[in-house]
């Protein structure tokens, strides 16, 4: 196992404020449309400037830590996902990072896009960094140190004896599957949305209970929010009940997956 610490756990939550403070240079400009050059990927996703500003920012913060605070490994960005799978398949220990989450909602200018840093050690999330500059909040834990909202303790609570269930959903990807799911609840529920991986941290900190997500996703969108919910005491599950893992395969979609 990684040694992991509370120093290492702050240096990386310091790197993604420093992502975050470069991206709201951009999304505070007043000439946002200009500044943000939003252009459509391959997939038909959005990418803007500050992804790639924050991309750069992240890859080199990362590969410049202290070699006594942790080893060099490598780094799987979603603006550099062209890695082979012959070569992804090799690692054991690497950075797994998404520079700006909830890129739709930066163009909206909601607020409710995050910075993400997950280091992935045998397909597990070990530790998990998650940054929503627009909020100024951060959500961070390392696998036996805690999980912790701006530098407070956290805990996921259980759903099973709350009447009303608060379920969160995407507010950006609403996905045909959510209401055969919700349908077939036998609890009152309410609806929460929520753009970003800052769903899954509403579970880590208590505010929904179940998070069901039943549309597509990648690795990079959840692997740091996913160290925080089980570092918080949650979990995070396919459908099938089977823990959720990451770089198993050549596709770095998820399956459909159930947080709470």
């Amino acid at each position: 196992m990684i040694k992991l610490s509370d120093e290492l756990l702050a240096d990386i939550n310091a790197l993604a404020e420093q992502a975050g403070q470069a991206i709201m240079e951009i999304y505070n400009a007043p000439d946002f449309a200009e500044k943000a050059q939003v252009k459509h990927k391959s997939d038909d996703s959005p990418l803007t400037s500050a992804d790639i500003k924050s991309h750069k920012i992240l890859s080199n913060g990362i590969t410049s830590l202290p070699c006594d605070t942790i080893p060099a490994f490598s780094v799987l960005s979603e603006e550099s996902a062209h890695i082979p799978w012959h070569e992804r398949q090799t690692w054991q220990t690497y950075w797994l990072i998404d520079p700006l989450d909830g890129t739709k909602e930066f163009i909206k200018q909601n607020g409710e896009f995050t910075v993400n840093i997950a280091l992935i050690h045998n397909g597990e999330p070990i530790l998990g960094s998650v940054y929503a500059p627009a909020l100024k909040t951060s959500y961070s834990a390392a696998k036996n140190l805690g999980a912790f909202k701006n530098g407070k303790p956290i805990q996921a609570r259980q759903n099973a004896h709350h009447e009303t269930l608060k379920i969160v959903g995407s507010r950006s990807h609403p996905s045909p599957d959510m209401q055969a799911y919700l349908d077939q609840l036998n609890k009152p529920y309410e609806m929460v949305p929520m753009g970003s991986s800052l769903k899954l941290c509403l579970i880590a900190e208590s505010e929904a209970h179940i998070y069901p997500r039943l549309g597509p996703t990648s690795e990079w969108d959840t692997a740091a929010a996913h160290a925080v919910v089980e570092a918080a005491g949650g979990s995070v599950t396919q459908v099938n009940g089977a823990p959720l893992r990451y770089n198993q395969k050549e596709s770095l979609l998820n399956p459909h997956f159930i947080a709470r």
